[in-house]
């Protein structure tokens, strides 16, 4: 070969691709939402003017974008605008109170905040506490704002030349919050990259995927459909919110081959489905279920419901991922697979070895999906990291789990929900998962109290089904009957709903600062 002709270039970072599907997919669409849809033109066309807008207002390649706005075609043009420019998204939870989204756009140190007009009141009341010289940007016409229309105005439609490196951040997404206060978890354009890459190989994305997206844009799991989709030159379907009956009719009505939800979707849509004598769910190809477990059942049923199955992906939006192919369910049904292609992951013990198959300890991984770290927090990365004995680093889940002889895994519970009684272990997810199978509950989280004989105690909050009367004492009996002697529950206590996260994990810490004054023997 010549040295002198080189025909391979370096792989194109997501702003690139999807300005080169934009080139080769102009006609086809690419987002639709409510009444709206755009082709693959339009959207990269809009991207490339609210680009080369944010650049000529002082936006800088690396500068952070905060997005505060309901889901629906201008979310998507903000994210996508703001991807182009080189900038930082930073997506905000739109159900956090108004100081706590103060909290996150200091800590982000914003130059812009993108707004829909829902949200324009709150941002008005907190502008005060942002920098002076941040912009305000909002789709429609509102005074003191900057308009899309504003922005992109006789701006070209190309991409704008922001000299970014594969190692600049793309966005950050701040973490639930479930064991504590909220952490930037950062995404570097070239990691974001490869993530896409593996994830939408593990859940067969496509060219032609038509994937509904119900869950909020500021999540994780919404990016996972989001960016496999668009990156595969797929049409995404974006919905304000869920409904389990709007959800059957747009996967009837656009022939829909891909989802991700959360469990609790699941079950709502399978209810939603029975109720009306069944649903058309043929069109779909793949589904992907993460967030929080898939119990047993809700699993079979959902084998029962779907022909394609489904997919359930373990992970974190730091960069640990799992997956359990449908093929692979039958006599796994508790299993969440084995790890992504490309990731490598151990089980650490407390005292740092790692154990072999069968042994259950905290779950470590490490591969090139990894997050580079979080958001200005030294102490939060060194927490995170575990070094096994040739000094190598490992990101560690704050998860407890196992594999097994085959190399598939388990998830036994959080760590910082296990529970501590008598000097022994208990794991609440083994609890629940008996509980479920109770014709009367429809939702479960057992937590520890306080127990002056054994320092704590589970306890067991459950939402009973609708038509179901059932005592505590008597479900507690029956509960008890069917655990070890150690599980044994000390009580049950009937709430209307479990605290979630919109990411469908139970809030437990609430829920033990709700009934942590209770006492138990």
């Amino acid at each position: 070969m010549s040295d002198n002709v080189q025909f391979r270039i370096e792989p194109p970072l997501l702003p690139e691709i999807l300005a080169l599907n934009g080139k080769w997919r102009a006609a086809d669409i690419a987002v639709v939402s409510g009444n709206d849809q755009w082709t693959w033109r339009e959207f990269t066309s809009f991207s490339h003017q609210f680009a080369h807008g944010l650049r000529a207002r002082g936006i800088e390649t690396g500068d952070r974008i905060g997005v505060l706005m309901g889901n629906g075609l201008p979310m998507v043009q903000a994210i996508f605008g703001v991807i182009a420019a080189g900038a930082v998204v930073v997506p905000l939870n739109v159900s956090v109170a108004d100081e706590a989204a103060v909290t996150l756009l200091r800590d982000a140190d914003v130059s812009a905040v993108v707004a829909c007009s829902i949200h324009q009141p709150r941002v008005e009341g907190m502008r005060d506490a942002l920098p002076v010289s941040s912009l305000y940007i909002t789709p429609k016409p509102h005074h003191g704002w900057l308009s899309f229309a504003d922005v992109t105005a006789q701006q070209p439609s190309t991409l704008p030349e922001t000299g970014l490196c594969p190692t600049d951040l793309i966005n950050i997404i701040y973490s639930s919050g479930t064991t504590g206060l909220p952490k930037g978890i950062a995404h570097d354009h070239v990691g974001r990259r490869d993530w896409v890459y593996d994830v939408a190989i593990a859940l067969r994305y496509h060219g032609g995927a038509r994937t509904l997206i119900t869950i909020g844009l500021y999540s994780n799991i919404s990016w996972v459909a989001m960016l496999s989709t668009l990156m595969s030159g797929g049409c995404i379907y974006v919905e304000e919110q869920f409904n389990e009956h709007r959800f059957i009719e747009r996967v009837e009505q656009h022939r829909i081959t891909h989802t991700a939800m959360v469990p609790i979707q699941f079950q709502r849509v399978i209810e939603a489905a029975e109720q009306n004598g069944g649903a058309d769910f043929s069109s779909m190809q793949a589904m992907m279920s993460c967030g929080s477990p898939l119990r047993e059942t809700l699993k079979r049923a959902i084998f029962q419901h779907f022909p394609c199955g489904i997919i359930e992906l373990y992970g974190l939006t730091e960069g640990i991922i799992t997956t359990l192919e449908p093929e692979h369910a039958e006599g796994r049904w508790s299993s969440v697979g084995r790890p992504l292609m490309g990731t490598d992951i151990c089980i650490v013990s407390e005292s740092g070895d790692v154990l072999p198959a069968g042994e259950a300890g905290e779950i470590c991984s490490r591969g090139r999906i990894g997050m580079p770290g979080y958001w200005r927090r030294d102490d939060a990365n060194e927490e995170a990291t575990f070094r096994d004995a040739d000094g190598v680093p490992w990101m560690r889940s704050g998860d407890i789990g196992y594999f097994d002889e085959e190399g598939f895994f388990f998830i036994v519970d959080r760590k910082k929900d296990m529970i501590l009684s008598g000097g022994q272990n208990i794991y609440p997810q083994d609890i629940e998962a008996v509980m479920v199978t109770h014709e009367a509950v429809f939702d479960v989280a057992v937590i520890g109290l306080k127990s002056e004989k054994w320092g704590e105690t589970p306890v067991a909050l459950v939402v009973r089904r609708e038509d179901q009367q059932l005592e505590a004492g008597d479900l507690r009996e029956w509960v008890n009957t069917r655990v070890g002697k150690q599980q044994r529950l000390a009580d049950v206590l009937f709430i209307e709903e479990l605290p979630r996260n919109p990411n469908g994990k139970v809030l437990k810490r609430e829920l033990r600062e709700q009934f942590g004054d209770k006492r138990y023997g």
